[in-house]
């Protein structure tokens, strides 16, 4: 048995057989609405909520208020509350696209994570954090030296990537490789609306369910469904995304 960090999500901690192996580092792909941010946000609430475990945020693509704007719109309304009592730490674009390279985005970070113990960390996203490199080979380099740090810091970590393809034509790119696991989110146009899924692909030192299992985000955030449990196909047109 190893030793687990539940996400929060219903359904999602079943199919991964109890949740995200502690200090892992996961990538979370998709193309933009899927829920992907949605997901990072609910993963670092429920740490606050259910286990007491704090967690850090960082954006290079919105602003503090538009991820807390985000939060409440699922229904995390104590989101607020938690940034500022230090139960989460939001790092937003104004902070991280400030810094001239990644060495100093990464020693400020270092320096604030020092004497404070965190437990989760939302990486949002490596489409912006590419920013930072000449090349793409300067780019997975670090991104294997940024994992590195997150794991020796204890973190157990979702990184987000924003996934030009649509399902089933994935783009396997190197950073699949580099991680401990990787979740897909997928939807799927409708008549009224969009029908959304799940997919866990890879998770080492997990016995995990590779199906393809439909889900929904509302009040709550998201809810994944096993597939006998009554999910509509139809979509929704009141389904929030972010």
């Amino acid at each position: 048995m190893v030793d687990v960090t539940e996400t929060g999500i219903d359904g999602l901690d079943v199919i991964l057989n109890g949740g995200i192996v502690e200090n892992a580092t996961v990538l979370v792909s998709g193309n933009p609405g899927t829920g992907k941010s949605i997901f990072g946000i609910q993963y670092l609430y429920a740490g606050v909520e259910d286990h007491d475990e704090k967690g850090i945020y960082i954006s290079f693509e919105e602003n503090a208020e538009d991820i807390r704007q985000a939060a409440e719109s699922v229904g995390f309304e104590d989101w607020g509350e938690m940034v500022e009592n230090g139960d989460i730490k939001v790092y937003d674009k104004s902070t991280m696209l400030r810094e001239e390279d990644f060495n100093t985005a990464i020693d400020r970070l270092l320096q604030d994570f020092a004497g404070t113990t965190y437990d989760r960390l939302v990486l949002d996203s490596l489409t912006m954090f590419s920013l930072f490199f000449d090349d793409e080979k300067e780019n997975r380099t670090y991104l294997l030296k940024f994992s590195d740090i997150l794991k020796k810091n204890g973190l157990t970590s979702l990184l987000i990537n924003e996934q030009g393809a649509v399902f089933p034509e994935t783009e396997i790119g190197l950073e699949n490789f580099l991680t401990d696991g990787n979740i897909y989110f997928i939807q799927t146009p409708t008549d009224n609306g969009v029908n959304r899924y799940v997919w866990v692909a890879k998770m080492r030192k997990q016995d995990i369910n590779t199906d393809i299992f439909p889900m929904e985000i509302g009040q709550g955030g998201i809810t994944v469904y096993d597939r006998a449990g009554g999910f509509s196909m139809m979509g929704s047109e009141d389904q929030p995304g972010f």
